[in-house]
């Protein structure tokens, strides 16, 4: 039988999982998810795992942030001036803001602390830093 090799086309089954056994994600309602192997649609890690697999095979894997999400970055994590936000905008703890950086490219920000004047985002991904199980189950070789 083939095992998926680089650059394959594959159909597969995953559960996602942070290490307290969190759900963070998994395939849609039963329907496996298709990704070039290679190609960085999904996380290396991902990516990784079903190497060598063949249809029909399940595995577990650990991956740790290099090869999810990235580490963490202090950087990215910064202080703006309340005012430099809509006048309209519900700045609160939690909320969501997209912002275009230098580069052009939209940035997801996540607000994490709101004082009378200044509000504190992070643009980090939400698991960034985090050490994930996925679970996989390849379905096929297209």
């Amino acid at each position: 039988m083939a095992q998926v090799k680089e650059r394959d086309t594959v159909k597969a089954h995953y559960t996602g999982k942070l290490e307290d056994g969190t759900v963070f994600g998994a395939s849609e309602e039963g329907e496996p998810i298709e990704f070039e192997v290679g190609a960085g649609k999904v996380i290396p890690g991902f990516e990784k795992a079903v190497i060598g697999m063949e249809p029909g095979d399940k595995k577990v894997v650990e991956v740790g942030p290099q090869d999810a999400f990235g580490a963490f970055r202090d950087d990215l994590v910064m202080e703006f001036e309340r005012d430099q936000f809509p006048k309209d905008a519900d700045v609160k703890t939690g909320k969501l803001f997209e912002a275009t950086g230098p580069d052009g490219r939209t940035l997801a920000l996540s607000v994490v602390d709101v004082q009378e004047n200044k509000v504190v985002v992070d643009a980090n991904h939400p698991l960034a830093g985090k050490d994930l199980t996925i679970e996989v189950e390849l379905v096929e070789i297209l």
